[in-house]
């Protein structure tokens, strides 16, 4: 048996994720992978594993197999989005890492592909022309001096603003703690959002979903906005009340959103709907939650989760540790640090 500790990857594998793996870990871990055994030989790698990579943990692991794992130290997912983890079926005394910026590269462009859409007024120009009206003299938004608002400065957060900024866009973000490295003209906590959301041209959502930004942008926070204020959202659909959305979009024509991440998203081949009727706004881009979804994507997040565990077995610090009093409620009465995310 190897002397080599051991990491259990439970996600679907080909050759080039098992190559892409064994050139991360190559010398630092013996690796099994569990997605093709059954619940028994499952359980029995975990109970000797030190670190365990998971797309979200259900189905790939057993019920009640983590607590079973004397070795185990971390658990390693290879999603960004952590909402979806099923905490209670974690033990406290794991750590649990989210990817982190594995996604922010395509996401980014996707971020400004919509906004550029949506400022150059694509969708509308197109109507109008496929309509026999040629509006040449209309304005459109230009990003050059506008001010881009970014809530969550994260992976994906800093690699839109990095983009905006090439754009001339002056970026006012809202961090953690308030505090960036990033060359921007204004940064803040969420204590500062009514102030970001009201000095923006375009907002830009890439917040993690957890118990405190959940229904964060409702009827007030959007009425704060410009009248020609642009939306994205490339984090997830319940951050933004529904209702409140939509009845802005309607009531404010010249303003735009850009929605990657949606309230109720189907799984396989069922049929995707909305609780109003987005799709007849003429100020509205949608797309079907592919903002990551290049040639690529997916064995680079493996490559990137790979490091992370690299990092963990070397004893350096780990990326994207999971605080989990912002997601499971209960915790989060315990904690005295105030608004959270």
């Amino acid at each position: 048996m190897s002397a080599e500790p051991l990491v259990a990857m439970s996600y679907p594998v080909d050759e080039d994720f098992v190559r892409a793996n064994s050139e991360v870990l190559a010398g630092e871990a013996e690796i099994a992978y569990t997605y093709a055994l059954d619940d028994a030989q499952r359980r029995q790698v975990l109970r000797r594993a030190e670190v365990l990579v998971a797309w979200d943990l259900p189905p790939e692991i057993p019920p009640g197999a983590l607590a079973d794992t004397p070795r185990l130290g971390l658990v390693q997912l290879l999603s960004a989005g952590v909402d979806a983890v099923d905490f209670s079926a974690i033990p406290d005394r794991l750590t649990v890492a989210s990817n982190a910026g594995a996604y922010a590269r395509a996401m980014s462009e996707h971020v400004l592909a919509m906004t550029l859409s949506l400022a150059k007024r694509l969708p509308q120009r197109h109507a109008a022309l496929a309509a026999g009206r040629f509006d040449k003299w209309e304005p459109l938004l230009t990003l050059d001096g506008a001010v881009c608002g970014i809530l969550g400065l994260g992976g994906i957060g800093t690699a839109t603003a990095r983009l905006m900024t090439a754009f001339g866009a002056r970026i006012h973000a809202v961090t953690r703690d308030g505090r960036t490295s990033e060359p921007v003209e204004f940064a803040g906590t969420l204590a500062d959002l009514d102030r970001v959301l009201a000095a923006s041209d375009v907002v830009v959502v890439c917040l993690p979903l957890t118990l405190v930004t959940r229904g964060l942008l409702g009827a007030r926070e959007l009425a704060l906005m410009k009248p020609t204020a642009i939306l994205v959202n490339v984090a997830r659909g319940a951050i933004i009340d529904q209702r409140a959305l939509y009845e802005h979009l309607r009531d404010h024509p010249a303003a735009g959103a850009g929605i990657d991440t949606w309230w109720e998203e189907p799984a396989g081949e069922a049929a995707f709907g909305t609780d109003f009727p987005f799709f007849d706004l003429p100020n509205v881009i949608g797309s079907p939650h592919n903002s990551s979804i290049v040639p690529g994507t997916m064995l680079a997040a493996a490559r990137i989760a790979a490091e992370n565990v690299r990092h963990y077995l070397r004893g350096e610090p780990v990326n994207g540790v999971i605080r989990r009093e912002e997601y499971i409620a209960e915790r989060r009465r315990l904690t005295q640090s105030g608004r959270i995310w």
